[in-house]
């Protein structure tokens, strides 16, 4: 490719190498303006090293440049600052290794960096995020559960969106994001979060700080190639309690909102509460398969195992490297 691409695409992955083959395949064949492709193997043992290596290309023939780095399992945060530091695009557009981005998803990114209200925010010293549409994917069967957590938050929660032209930092998504590549620089994400939970919308939250507008247009689509159900999701769940206490550290004036009172984890409950939760749980696990919406047991059960995940890790120290808020 003769000189700099207008677009670096990021894609961090650790061990998903059939669901990547997909992401690449599909990234690699997106239309529109100049980009670049930058994977970042986050010290995978499943193969993907030496097949993205057979792989990456210069971008000869008239195909996209595909760049591959290597790293020990640091995680995503780490994986993407990586790809962010290399990328040579004006706009940097992540994908996850299991989002498959649709025909045009790349040309409606660029369209909505480029339209009045982007380039407003941009004169006005801001800088603009765009989030697109993150769908399971067809493979995938379908239920209840699926799109409660899709649509209405835990996962995404694109049904709460009231104003794509301004949308809260929460939904700041790495699965499906593009953003000024010299404005994530500034603010890289945070190594410190132990699990891939978190440490996107901290990073959101910062740039908020600085500036940053957030855009929701849906016809920027992938499809989430991710097996889930609900025993998956509660220990996601949990992972994203235990993470939530190093976005505390860093900014303790959102502890409402992270989950704590007063400063501290909400107390463990009672023997009647813990009896409770877990027949709420197994008749949700019961159930999960048939055509049944339960999102008041769901809540329950996933804030159950969130809050566990936060108690967990305020009892470990998780996020005390650097201490207090900033």
């Amino acid at each position: 490719m003769t000189g700099s691409p207008d677009w670096s695409i990021v894609i961090p992955t650790f061990d998903r190498l059939a669901a990547l083959k997909e992401v690449l395949e599909a990234a690699r064949g997106q239309e529109g303006p100049s980009f670049e492709v930058i994977v970042v193997n986050d010290g995978s043992t499943d193969g993907t090293a030496p097949w993205l290596d057979e792989r990456a290309s210069g971008g000869n023939g008239g195909e996209p440049e595909l760049r591959v780095l290597h790293q020990e399992n640091r995680g995503p945060a780490v994986a993407r600052n990586r790809g962010v530091a290399a990328a040579r695009g004006r706009w940097v557009a992540f994908l996850g290794d299991d989002t498959v981005p649709a025909p045009g998803w790349l040309a409606a990114h660029h369209r909505a960096q480029e339209e009045p209200l982007a380039r407003a925010i941009r004169a006005e010293g801001g800088c603009v995020g765009v989030i697109g549409r993150t769908d399971w994917h067809q493979r995938m069967r379908r239920t209840p559960f699926l799109d409660y957590i899709n649509e209405n938050g835990l996962q995404f929660g694109f049904a709460l969106i009231e104003d794509g032209d301004d949308v809260p930092f929460s939904f700041f998504y790495t699965s499906n994001l593009s953003i000024d590549r010299e404005a994530m620089a500034a603010e890289p994400f945070d190594p410190a979060f132990p699990f891939a939970a978190w440490e996107d919308v901290e990073a959101g939250y910062r740039l908020a700080g600085r500036g940053l507008r957030l855009l929701y247009r849906p016809e920027a689509r992938v499809a989430h190639d991710h097996p889930t159900c609900l025993q998956r999701f509660a220990k996601r769940q949990y992972r994203a309690g235990y993470s939530a206490v190093v976005f505390f550290r860093r900014h303790e004036q959102l502890g409402p909102f992270l989950g704590f009172h007063d400063g501290e984890p909400p107390p463990v409950g009672g023997v009647r509460d813990r009896t409770v939760q877990w027949l709420q749980e197994r008749l949700a696990r019961t159930l999960q398969g048939l055509p049944v919406r339960l999102p008041r047991v769901w809540e329950r059960t996933m804030r159950y195992h969130y809050l566990e995940g936060l108690r967990n890790g305020w009892s470990d120290g998780v996020g005390l490297d650097r201490g207090g808020a900033s």
